[in-house]
Formats: C-alpha cells, structure tokens, sequence
C-alpha cells in the first residue's frame, strides 16, 4: 500500500474533498487531525520546505487569529510565524498531503490528483457537485 499522510481538518470541505479523492485512487491514507494533533516544529518546517511554499503561504490568512496577532505585518519573521503556526495550529492552511510523489497544500482539492501514485478509479465530484474526475478516472 502506498504511503500517502494528509494533515486534514474534518470541519473543511476543501480537506474533506482532497481525502475522498485520495481513497477514491484506492489509497488508504494516514489521517493526521492536525488540530488535534498538531505537527512539530520540526515536522512543520519538513513540510513546507517539501512542498516548495513560502512561510506566509502555508498559512490562513483569512483566520480571524491570524489578523488578531497582526501576522500580515510584512516585517513578522519566518520564525515567527512558525511560532504563531505551533502556538495557534488552525493558521496552518489544510489540507497538506504527502505522497512518494510530493507534497501539497492542496487548495484546490483537486492539486492531490498531481502527486497520487495511483489513477483515480472512477469518477468523483466535489461536495458541492462540481465534477473533477470522469468516469474513466481522468481528471477534467
């Protein structure tokens, strides 16, 4: 069975859309309820250095929080908002998914499809109907 982690918030569609479309290649993922339990430091940093983002881009800058402690200040460090992320885990954007292939901050959803090992084994429409995989499992 393939490796396949997805740091996923059950409360968010975009997280909920991304882990139907990896078991929908037949993957049985790790599930990590990152707000429950959050990633390290250690494992933070390891992400978003695989996923090739920047520090400001891997968190949730539409979270009410993220205004409160005044994150979008352009002078805030890495470091610190690194810290903000540890302290305060639901400013890591979701969900992160990675795979022998790479690693995603999937939004939307459908960037899982680019790093799944496996195709797709039928068709999958989003929660909100929006069809993104044929019949034949390729993507639309």
């Amino acid at each position: 069975m393939t490796d396949i982690t997805i740091y996923h918030n059950p409360k968010c569609g975009t997280s909920r859309n991304t882990l139907a479309m990896i078991r929908n290649s037949g993957a049985k993922p790790t599930v990590i309820e990152y707000l429950k339990t959050p990633p390290t430091r250690e494992q933070l940093l390891a992400l978003i250095a695989a996923s090739g983002l920047a520090v400001r881009e891997v968190m949730r800058s539409k979270e009410a929080l993220f205004a409160e402690l005044g994150l979008a200040n352009p002078a805030r460090s890495d470091d610190e908002l690194i810290d903000a992320m540890i302290a305060h885990p639901i400013l890591i954007n979701r969900p992160i998914v990675v795979t022998p292939l790479g690693t995603r901050l999937c939004r939307p959803s459908e960037l899982v499809l680019d790093i799944l090992p496996q195709p797709q084994r039928g068709a999958f429409s989003k929660e909100d109907g929006e069809t993104v995989v044929d019949a034949q499992g390729r993507h639309i």
